[in-house]
């Protein structure tokens, strides 16, 4: 019951549901996270911790980077619905809409993306 719960308000918040979003598109790292949903680096770090820590993401480490991606094999069996149902109901948004097109844009600038992507 508690992970149920656990899941439930971590999609309770509407940048979680952005960010779920563009994860819906592709793999993506912290600083394309900020790019996107023009939001700090403490920001989009928080948010990804409180997707992956309900279960809903994995992450991968390549060199520098922390890439995050919508964990399809490794999700509790009721959690692929979630996604559905966000993916379903975010349909035509003009928020997430933009969010996307911002990510085609986004740039993975490197270690100090934080401070790059916020001026």
């Amino acid at each position: 019951m508690r992970e149920l719960v656990k899941a439930f308000k971590a999609l309770s918040d509407e940048t979680r549901l952005r960010i779920l979003n563009l994860l819906l598109e592709r793999e993506c790292c912290v600083c394309e996270v900020m790019q996107a949903l023009d939001i700090s680096q403490t920001r989009a770090s928080r948010n990804l911790s409180a997707l992956y820590d309900a279960g809903f993401l994995k992450l991968r480490k390549d060199g520098l980077w922390s890439l995050y991606s919508i964990d399809q094999e490794g999700m509790k069996e009721y959690l692929p619905y979630l996604v559905d149902a966000v993916r379903k109901a975010l349909e035509g948004n003009e928020v997430v809409a933009l969010d996307r097109g911002r990510l085609r844009k986004a740039e993975r600038v490197g270690p100090g993306c934080g401070q790059q992507a916020m001026k």
